[in-house]
This record gives C-alpha cells, structure tokens and sequence, in this order.
C-alpha cells in the first residue's frame, strides 16, 4: 500500500530539525564528534514509521541511533515517535540509501540494521535488494571492522536469498533463527511490520552477521 500524500511533510521535517538532519552530507566522517557525543553509532536503513528505532533509542541510551527513510510522508511518523518520547540520541535522514559513502565515512558506523525490507520478488529487481552484492561492499565501507549487521524479515525468500550473499560476500554468520519469537528475546524491539504479522502466526526471521575487515 502506497503511502498517503501529506503535503505539510516538507515544513514538519524542517520545523524538527533537532531530530532530522536536513544536510547530512554535511557530517561525513563527524558524526561521531558532531551529533553523537561520542557514542557508538548504529545505522538503520528503511526506519519506516520509528517504532524500532525509538524504541532501541529507549533500551539503550549510551548509543546514537541514525535512520534512513526515503518516503517523506513516512518518516515524519518516525519523527513524531521519536519527539513524542523525547530521544535524544536519535536523528533521522530523509534520503535514499543508494550511496552511503556519501553519507558516511569508512568505518564510520558500529552495526545496521535492515527490517522487513522490500524483498523485490523478481528476478530482473534483484539488484535493488538491500542484501545485493552491491549494497554488501556499501556497508562493509562503513562499518567499522567485524562491524555487525541485523536482518529480520518475514520474507523466506529474502531471507534465504540474503543468507546466500552474506556467506559468498565472506560474511561470518553469527546467528540464523527462523522463528525469532519462539526464542523469547527480551532484547527484541518490534518494528510495526513484525507486530502485524507476528500477531497472524507468521514466523519471523532473523539472522546476525559480522563482515569481513
């Protein structure tokens, strides 16, 4: 389902600019120094409406959480989430995550985070996976080294199709489950999508892994 048009987005996202970084570009290689005081950097790529970013905002104040969102009519959910719960170790970008170096420099990042992204079914889309070779060399960039990466979905096929890549990638694969609420993870925050289809039975996937330096 396409997101509704909100044509006040544009205004809001600049009116929270204490949330939403507006120049990102701008941060390359200081967004430790300049944003984070500091602490570890964790980069969510398709933050969607901000439940799971808000929420590992909360469970873990010492890290600074940076999510990616490109629809402008979505992000803005996240950022009400994010002001509402007055976090302060959370910023928000709205930009396509095609070039991270543009955004971040190497070894800049501690550990991402991909949740429920778009599994692009077909064949011909397979270069638009976020789990494609290509975007694996982005994020192998800018983490730093053995930097992690935390996928859940509930696409089997994305999820099989991603635990193929990372192993020809070189990736080490620290956790693989198929079933991720049956583990009963007290450290798992929901993302809206995993609350929706968990609550219909539908199993949910997770896998864990640390790149190569």
């Amino acid at each position: 389902m396409r997101a509704r048009h909100k044509p006040w987005a544009d205004d809001y996202l600049k009116e929270n600019n204490e949330i939403v970084e507006l120049n990102p570009v701008e941060y390359k290689g200081k967004w430790r120094q300049e944003i984070s005081e500091g602490k570890p950097l964790h980069l969510e790529i398709g933050t969607g409406k901000g439940q799971f970013i808000e929420g590992m905002a909360g469970q873990y104040p010492d890290i600074h959480f940076i999510g990616i969102e490109v629809v402008k009519s979505i992000i803005v959910s996240a950022v009400e989430k994010v002001k509402d719960a007055e976090r302060a170790n959370v910023t928000l970008i709205n930009e396509n995550a095609q070039d991270l170096s543009d955004l971040f420099e190497d070894n800049e990042i501690d550990q991402m985070y991909l949740n429920f992204s778009d599994p692009w079914p077909k064949n011909r889309h397979e270069k638009r996976r976020l789990t494609y070779h290509t975007f694996l060399e982005q994020y192998q960039r800018i983490l730093k080294p053995n930097g992690e990466l935390v996928l859940k979905t509930d696409n089997r096929g994305l999820f099989e199709y991603s635990l193929v890549s990372f192993s020809q990638f070189g990736c080490t694969l620290e956790e693989v489950t198929l079933d991720l609420h049956r583990l009963d993870d007290p450290t798992n925050v929901m993302t809206e999508y995993e609350e929706k289809f968990s609550a219909k039975g539908q199993p949910i996937y997770r896998c864990r892994v640390q790149f190569p330096k």
